[in-house]
């Protein structure tokens, strides 16, 4: 059995790799693959920890967590297509829907 460090390891790992790439696009796509990142690396904990404490809490929240990022995906993808349509961009750092 692989030892339960090795998965929180990867965990921040994956984490840390999401934050970064949200922190430095400006793209829409890639913060939301980078937020994906980060809703993946705490999946990959609950999953652990609840194999390691052999009980299927944690397999369930990340299946509703499964779920409930592909619709922040599908919603956030979306977002972005009209606001493309909109501006003929994706660039984050040059709009101004909501300034006055």
């Amino acid at each position: 059995m692989i030892p339960i460090e090795l998965y929180v390891g990867l965990a921040v790992i994956i984490f840390t790799i999401g934050l970064y790439g949200f922190m430095t696009q400006r793209s829409g796509i890639r913060m939301l693959m980078s937020v994906e990142l980060m809703l993946n690396s705490a999946n990959l904990n609950l999953v652990a920890f609840s194999s390691y404490n052999a009980d299927l809490t944690g397999q369930v929240f990340a299946l509703y967590s499964i779920a409930l990022a592909a619709c922040e995906a599908a919603i956030g993808f979306a977002i972005l297509m009209t606001i493309f349509r909109m501006r003929d961009t994706i660039n984050l750092d040059s709009f101004n829907i909501l300034r006055w």
